[in-house]
């Protein structure tokens, strides 16, 4: 008999993250900016998923409501066993050193006033009884994994490139031996040259250490080195699930075609997908639309996906999509978009 598969070290279920909207001279309550609204995914011990989608689309929001640098508004985030989102600030401060991350912008993720030694060592300090001889040595031992000079550690961070101060952070990150990290964009600050390093130091890692990550970033062709699955999202909602083979492949979602198409290919002879712009704006958060969040700005649009909101599926083993589309209720023959949406659907399998 075949053991039963380990349940995953992070499961997300219907996160929604409400920023609330103030109106007048008493403040009333008005409205909500709805960042994130409803994700839901799973990720294995060990594994890497990319979140990826434009600007705006409430990655971030996802990555610091996981973590609790944001009180999530509704849904449940369990890390290695416990509910993240209903732990008590103790037994929260208790989680900490399960759970770390990654920041974007390295500059302003350090502290100018304290040397490399000190930001590595204040974790050791808060959270272990470690004495100073004994938090040197691991601070030694974290600079050697990441590639930093021991040399260095008396120095402050204006005095590091781009890149090392990023590694000072990913140092900081690994310093209470964390099995989850959330690395916000932590590439998107830093020079191409320097990206390939901090990503291969993390792939590195990772291997090392058994590290699962969530791995946030507007860089398709990043995400496609380094994630085996990655989430699409797109106005606080995910749009596709997929594993990364798959979705770089064939995307399901007309989002996450489109997406895909801006992705350039090196080899022109590969080259082969038309690229789709997309027209109109991003709708508001604050307002969003009736039915499918990207309904307003789909080249396949039919009524129905004006009228009713689409839940996240499994429509292929694995692959999961919020589109009508793929319901059991799709366009009649001759409806706007339906037809067409069909015959593309059918291309791309044969392709």
């Amino acid at each position: 008999m075949l053991d039963a598969a380990p349940p995953p070290l992070v499961q997300v279920e219907n996160l929604k993250m409400y920023f609330p909207i103030h109106t007048g001279v008493l403040r009333r309550h008005t409205g909500d900016v709805k960042a994130v609204d409803g994700v839901s995914f799973a990720i294995p011990q060990g594994e890497t998923l990319g979140l990826v989608g434009e600007s705006g689309c409430g990655k971030s929001t996802v990555g610091r409501a996981l973590l609790r640098l944001y009180e999530p508004t509704a849904g449940r985030v369990v890390i290695d066993g416990e509910d993240v989102a209903s732990l008590s600030p103790e037994k929260l401060r208790q989680k900490r050193p399960t759970m770390q991350m990654v920041f974007q912008d390295p500059q302003a993720s350090l502290n100018p006033r304290m040397t490399l030694a000190q930001i590595i060592g204040e974790p050791l300090s808060e959270h272990t009884g470690q004495s100073p001889q004994q938090q040197m040595q691991r601070i030694f031992e974290l600079m050697d994994q990441v590639g930093l000079n021991r040399r260095f550690a008396n120095r402050y961070p204006h005095e590091f490139s781009g890149g090392q101060r990023q590694r000072i952070g990913i140092a900081r990150a690994l310093a209470l031996n964390p099995k989850f990290i959330v690395c916000d964009e932590p590439i998107a600050a830093l020079d191409v040259s320097i990206q390939a390093q901090v990503v291969n130091l993390l792939e590195d890692l990772q291997d090392r250490l058994g590290l699962t990550y969530l791995f946030i970033s507007h860089d398709l062709s990043m995400v496609r080195h380094l994630a085996s699955r990655v989430a699409v999202m797109y106005l606080g909602r995910i749009a596709e699930l997929s594993p990364r083979d798959a979705l770089y492949a064939r995307p399901l979602h007309p989002y996450a075609e489109a997406l895909l198409s801006a992705v350039n290919e090196p080899d022109p002879s590969l080259a082969r997908r038309q690229r789709i712009i997309l027209k109109g704006d991003v709708p508001s958060p604050a307002n969003p639309p009736k039915g499918c969040n990207f309904c307003t700005r789909c080249p396949k649009v039919f009524d129905l996906c004006r009228a009713v909101k689409p839940e996240l599926s499994e429509v292929e083993p694995g692959r999961f999509v919020a589109c009508h589309l793929y319901s059991e209720t799709k366009p009649a023959a001759g409806s706007t978009g339906g037809t067409e949406a069909t015959e593309h659907n059918q291309q791309g399998v044969t392709q």
